[in-house]
């Protein structure tokens, strides 16, 4: 399995995942940057997500949404606030209703995904901040955790298939 270590660090605010994939850095980015292959991996796979906008540039909105086994959708955005291919890229992640307009009540969060060149392919950590730790523990009374674990551990079969 690809994730090899969870973080949660309520006084920070702060989720951090570290996984190490078994393809090159640019493969790895390959994958973020193609929203028709981040769709096969970005939800877990119970969820599984589909792209309307997505291009890793500075400024750019990021539009998605996860359906889930009923048929229910759940809709979020990104707002690219920096990019370094291959190296990184930043974003607030929120979530939003079915028009992509930012969901009320519900926490934003800041991320960074880096990645590094290793032995035998990519080390990724993914780094996401949050205002509050209200906030936090909230998304990870959602299952934020488990959620992201899941989807983030498909990504060696799919970038092997």
């Amino acid at each position: 399995m690809p994730v090899t270590d969870i973080t949660k660090d309520l006084d920070n605010r702060m989720l951090t995942i570290t996984a190490d994939f078994a393809a090159p850095v640019d493969r790895v980015w390959e994958l973020y940057a193609d929203p028709r292959q981040l769709e096969k991996v970005w939800g877990p796979p119970s969820h599984p997500a589909t792209f309307d906008a997505h291009e890793l540039t500075v400024g750019s909105t990021t539009k998605y949404y996860m359906t889930g086994p009923e048929g229910e959708k759940y809709y979020g955005t990104w707002q690219l606030t920096d990019v370094d291919a291959p190296r990184s890229f930043a974003f607030e992640d929120r979530f939003a209703d079915a028009d992509y307009a930012p969901a009320e009540g519900m926490p934003v969060s800041y991320n960074t995904y880096a990645f590094e060149p290793t032995e035998s392919g990519t080390r990724a950590v993914f780094t996401t901040t949050y205002d509050t730790a209200e906030a936090l523990q909230q998304v990870l009374d959602m299952g934020v955790e488990e959620g992201a674990t899941s989807a983030i551990n498909q990504i060696d079969d799919f970038l092997a298939a």
